[in-house]
């Protein structure tokens, strides 16, 4: 035997669906006579509809993957394009903010008036159709993650930490925080309450109680045995 024959390897395909066409293979018998294989023989009348049952899943199982993955596609492009399009809008209207500064600051000293008032309630009802809100308004309870304190004082008529003073706007667009409002907080003041009496220590004064009792109940027997003694 040649040596080049002994070494060479022979790789087989028996898969029963053609990768290329997609069409059933028929199966290859082996003559015994020859020694070669040929495709021949008609397949066995049974296999045929296993093959095409067999063919007709795969496809069904391509075709729903591919639509599962189409579908969280297009789900996840619309939610970037939505997001991307909030963070724009943001942008924009935190650089109109100065702006809205400038027309609060006209309104308190009572310039905002004629053309200019209607220039600003322009301004201001296309900024809220965007969903921008203001806020920070006297009296609103004072949080941290909102507000920005730059003044305190104490008072005896709140009863939590208040704001009083509005010193800036604060804004929002959605639920995102373009600036905190500038405020200042007045603190309640006042003595500090006292501290009610545990159970347990009530309950510990009552042994106590009873045994500062029991020298005087000593007493009275003492007394009386002196007295018949005498």
């Amino acid at each position: 035997m040649n040596p080049e024959e002994q070494d060479r390897v022979i790789i087989r395909d028996n898969r029963k669906i053609d990768p290329v066409t997609g069409e059933a293979r028929k199966p290859e018998v082996k003559d015994e006579a020859t020694g070669d294989e040929s495709s021949a023989l008609a397949p066995e009348p049974a296999e045929g509809p296993m093959v095409e049952a067999a063919l007709l899943d795969e496809r069904t199982r391509d075709l729903q993957r591919v639509q599962a993955e189409y579908a969280n596609y297009r789900k996840r492009a619309d939610r970037d394009r939505l997001a991307a399009g909030e963070i724009a809008v943001g942008r924009v209207l935190g650089e109109l903010l100065p702006v809205l500064d400038d027309l609060d600051r006209a309104r308190e000293h009572g310039d905002l008036t004629g053309a200019l008032k209607a220039i600003a309630d322009k301004l201001e009802g296309v900024t809220t159709k965007l969903g921008l809100a203001a806020f920070g308004d006297e009296g609103e309870p004072f949080d941290p993650t909102v507000h920005e304190a730059v003044m305190h004082d104490e008072s005896a008529d709140v009863s939590e930490p208040t704001c009083t003073k509005i010193l800036r706007k604060g804004y929002k667009h959605g639920e995102r925080l373009l600036r905190p409002a500038m405020v200042g907080v007045t603190d309640p003041s006042g003595p500090v309450p006292e501290a009610t009496p545990q159970p347990e220590a009530a309950g510990q004064a009552e042994p106590q109680a009873e045994a500062q009792a029991e020298p005087h109940d000593d007493d009275q027997q003492a007394a009386s045995e002196q007295s018949t003694a005498e």
